[in-house]
């Protein structure tokens, strides 16, 4: 495990680490708004990692890269713009992606913007940036406004105006968003994830919840025509108790995005729990080596 400093700009300074043999091909993480690379638990990590290169870095204004917006603010595109940067101060040519939730959306952005720099991606907890609408099997379709929306728990979660709470007030508050955000089909265990985010505070050194990523410029992110003729092989992972992007979310990003398919992870939420590590460890490397060895993920190979 190495860690470094990444100089995006004058400005901007990003952490990264990076695990596994680097003679295997490069798969790089990227995580969700305002969340650190270490919201990758490191079982997943470490699981991805015996058969990849595999790092994972904090966004702008997380753990221990630059605080940055207040002063030299950016836009959601940017943080796409970052990958690529990390992957050029890894001397990276391509690399296989996997996004989550906003990282999902990043991701997006990466096949539609940066497709020579991708061996493969696997998006999952986001939708589609696509205004095409989902078609169903009896030949209706459904707008993209008319999808399902958030959860209403979790969005009255996130209603609350940010506050000092303190260390363990804040530990409270985010084990309880992680408990909305896990689902109702795997129990949820308090104590990984109030451990984890007590990891994840300790590396940043602060507990301040970062807010900037909602205050970014989200606008000019639809990549509608550039999805839909990609030749970027890409997994989308369908979460069946997911609260934030429920279904059919997954089956709309698989159908907007050119020859993706589609795979479930039993009870999986927006979370990440130990439960889930091994069945989604299982399917990025299906897909990521069979990438690797120019057959058809999923074919068996």
């Amino acid at each position: 495990m190495n860690q470094r400093f990444v100089q995006v700009d004058p400005a901007v300074q990003l952490w990264s680490e990076v695990r596994g043999d680097p003679r295997d091909s490069t798969l790089l993480l990227i995580m969700g708004a305002g969340a650190s690379g270490l919201g990758w638990p490191d079982g997943l990590v470490d699981a991805l990692a015996v058969r990849h290169r595999v790092i994972r870095y904090d966004h702008r204004d997380t753990g221990r890269s630059s605080l940055s917006f207040d002063t030299h603010p950016y836009r959601i595109v940017d943080l796409a713009s970052d990958a690529i940067a990390v992957l050029d101060a890894y001397e990276v040519e391509r690399a296989h992606i996997v996004g989550h939730s906003l990282g999902g959306m990043l991701t997006q952005l990466l096949i539609a913007d940066f497709p020579e720099r991708l061996l493969s991606a696997t998006v999952m907890g986001a939708g589609a940036l696509s205004s095409t609408p989902l078609s169903h099997p009896d030949g209706s379709r459904t707008p993209v406004d008319q999808l399902p929306p958030i959860d209403a728990r979790v969005l009255e979660l996130w209603s609350h105006p940010h506050e000092d709470r303190g260390l363990e007030a804040e530990l409270d508050h985010r084990v309880e968003h992680w408990r909305l955000l896990n689902g109702d089909q795997i129990p949820f265990d308090s104590e990984e994830f109030r451990a984890s985010e007590r990891r994840i505070i300790e590396h940043a050194g602060r507990y301040e919840a970062p807010m900037t990523h909602g205050r970014a410029d989200h606008s000019g992110m639809d990549r509608t025509e550039e999805l839909a003729r990609t030749e970027v092989p890409t997994l989308v992972i369908s979460a069946p108790a997911e609260p934030v992007f429920p279904p059919p979310h997954p089956d709309h990003l698989t159908q907007v995005i050119a020859g993706a398919r589609l795979m479930e992870i039993p009870g999986m939420g927006h979370a990440l729990p130990r439960a889930v590590h091994a069945p989604l460890a299982a399917a990025v490397l299906d897909h990521t080596l069979a990438t690797d060895a120019g057959a058809r993920p999923g074919a068996g190979t």
